[in-house]
């Protein structure tokens, strides 16, 4: 099959719906299919290169605005190519729009993974959403084949998709490069974290709405040999580094910045637990939690749509209030004081990877969904 597969940004822009679309697309090539990726074109990059072994075409958007890419060309790019299935990715939206009207006067089937609700950090923000929704965002998933949600929960409180039928399909990870085998290296020596201290992990972006403030708050409720590292960038730092400061956590909290790609299963390797804090139902799911699972890393996350199904409470990890600190810490304590019961989660999140959750598994539900339409189409 030829698939074009539709993401509003693309490597080197980092995030989880890119790194879902590039892993889905090589997936998609080991079983024999030729994926096209399609993005927006950011400054700095190339119309048209090989990512990974994925071809990606990059097309100028008119303009940028709240995040969202504006790229109406990427309706002609679609009608000229040769292609079997359009399969969009989103938020950000509009580029699944211009992606339905093509596929619609082409005949060709359409498919829409629809990662999250949209959320927009600005006065007027819940209008726009709810303006968008109601004409562009219906239109979209009115003309659409078939939609894909990663999780039930999701799906069902999701105002935008829950009055259609969805297959869902969760996210994945590549579980043989995030293994438990993988060696910590000198990590924790870097951090300046002492063999005696526990080290509690987040990475991501650093952004408003995954709730790191009640994770740095949480430490307040820790002993002081629990070091927080808190790897990624975004323009929440500021902000969290004045909650450490007026709390006295220098010491305890510790931002690398940017995580090395290459780096990334060390850090887990070397963590004793994970943490997603997450509190916006920009989180669907969390594919860094699924990291860390595969990594044999207990993982303490939202309990929130979406992100709750990544695990079973207290097999896999454990579930903590949002935006409460307090209810964090015990959560956290609870893991870092209980060495077998820490050991046992990780083993337990390292098999719930294995048998559902690798990128073989997933890519050939979706493979399965793509013939389903190419069936129906005749």
């Amino acid at each position: 099959m030829k698939i074009a597969q539709l993401s509003p940004y693309m490597y080197p822009h980092l995030g989880g719906v890119e790194s879902h679309v590039l892993e889905l697309s090589k997936s998609l090539k080991k079983r024999g299919h030729e994926p096209v990726i399609i993005t927006t074109r950011l400054e700095g990059t190339k119309k048209k290169e090989m990512v990974e072994g994925v071809p990606v075409i990059r097309v100028e958007p008119i303009a940028i605005l709240l995040s969202t890419p504006i790229v109406p060309n990427v309706q002609k790019v679609l009608m000229d190519m040769d292609c079997d299935i359009i399969h969009a990715h989103s938020p950000p939206p509009l580029l699944d729009f211009f992606g339905v009207r093509a596929a619609n006067k082409k005949d060709v089937p359409y498919v829409l993974t629809y990662h999250c609700d949209l959320e927009i950090p600005h006065t007027f923000g819940p209008l726009i959403v709810q303006l968008y929704q109601r004409t562009l965002g219906t239109y979209t998933v009115s003309k659409t084949d078939k939609i894909i949600t990663t999780t039930h929960t999701y799906g069902a409180t999701s105002r935008a998709v829950w009055y259609r039928d969805s297959e869902v399909i969760p996210n994945a990870v590549d579980a043989e490069r995030f293994h438990p085998s993988n060696e910590p290296g000198d990590i924790r020596e870097r951090l300046g974290i002492g063999e005696d201290e526990k080290m509690v992990l987040y990475v991501g972006r650093v952004v408003y709405h995954k709730g790191l403030e009640h994770l740095v708050k949480s430490a307040i409720y820790l002993d002081e040999s629990v070091k927080y590292v808190i790897g990624g960038t975004g323009d929440f730092r500021p902000e969290l580094e004045e909650i450490r400061d007026q709390n006295d956590l220098d010491d305890r909290v510790i931002f690398p910045g940017r995580i090395p790609n290459a780096e990334l299963p060390m850090y887990y390797a070397a963590a004793d637990v994970f943490v997603l804090p997450s509190v916006s139902r920009l989180e669907a799911f969390g594919i860094v939690a699924l990291e860390a699972m595969a990594s044999a890393t207990p993982v303490v996350v939202s309990d929130i749509p979406g992100v709750r199904e990544v695990i079973t409470e207290g097999e896999h990890g454990l579930l903590s209030e949002p935006l409460n600190p307090e209810n964090l810490a015990g959560k956290i304590r609870t893991i870092l004081r209980n060495p077998q019961l820490a050991k046992q989660m990780g083993e337990n999140g390292r098999k719930r990877v294995e048998e559902f959750l690798t990128w073989d598994i997933v890519a050939e539900q979706i493979e399965a969904v793509y013939e389903d339409m190419l069936d129906r189409s005749g």
